[in-house]
């Protein structure tokens, strides 16, 4: 009895630990986002599965019989297939996901359904943080009238698509000592980020508050897959069901 993960989080590096620790059959997949990922404590598969049909391939080729998504929450092509899938097989599945961060006193939040509505909410001239992620640059086009500095993980494989930013590399987590001091040191006005949730990456917004920074708030899309966990200790329960 195989359970997979889909990870790409650090709670689904933390899952699979649990697994490892509780002597629970599991691997993982990595669509491989990241070029060289913290390595998980079960087999993990790399690349994706190529679409649907590889993904179908994928489970009955390795015999998973059951699916814990633990994907980012912006991932949601992946769980609206994942979840499809998966009730079309007849798997068990259930998606883990860690609630969303929300503001408290002294943050400057502006909520926004995507990241192409930002540019009414920077000054022409503004220095902005863009903490969303190579994958979502394309949609910043129409900021020409500021200065973008983008944070990926990995060394970029081409230049800045415009003339008005640059990449900034960095491997998490960063400290709120740090974030300070990196943004005070680029003179930063505005940070975009996505509502991931999670304490590790929050730093940057506790940083922004400490420093008084606008932050505009790209909010994740609803989550339809069922059942959608908030607890990790729910999906370690859900876990040991699978436990030699």
């Amino acid at each position: 009895m195989t359970v997979l993960i889909l990870a790409g989080t650090g709670d689904a590096r933390r899952l699979a630990q649990f697994c490892a620790d509780h002597a629970i059959a599991a691997c993982a997949s990595l669509a491989g986002a990241t070029r060289q990922p913290k390595q998980l404590a079960v087999p993990t598969y790399h690349g994706g599965f190529g679409g649907g049909d590889g993904f179908r391939a994928f489970l009955r080729r390795h015999e998973i019989r059951a699916v814990l998504d633990a994907t980012h929450p912006f991932a949601r092509q992946i769980t609206q297939r994942s979840y499809d899938l998966t009730r079309e097989m007849g798997l068990p599945y259930v998606r883990f996901e860690r609630p969303a961060w929300q503001p408290g006193p002294g943050d400057r939040w502006i909520s926004l359904r995507d990241e192409t509505l930002a540019a009414p909410h920077i000054l022409p001239g503004a220095v902005v943080f863009l903490a969303t992620g190579r994958q979502s640059l394309p949609k910043f086009a129409n900021l020409a009238h500021a200065q973008l500095i983008c944070r990926q993980i990995d060394p970029p494989q081409r230049a800045f698509p415009w003339p008005n930013g640059d990449y900034l590399i960095g491997r998490p987590p960063f400290s709120v000592t740090n974030e300070e001091a990196l943004f005070r040191r680029l003179n930063v006005d505005v940070l975009v980020v996505k509502n991931a949730g999670g304490a590790a990456s929050r730093t940057k917004l506790d940083a922004a508050r400490t420093l008084g920074l606008k932050v505009l708030m790209i909010e994740r899309p609803p989550c339809t897959a069922n059942p959608c966990l908030a607890e990790r200790s729910l999906a370690e329960a859900w876990l040991m069901q699978w436990a030699l």
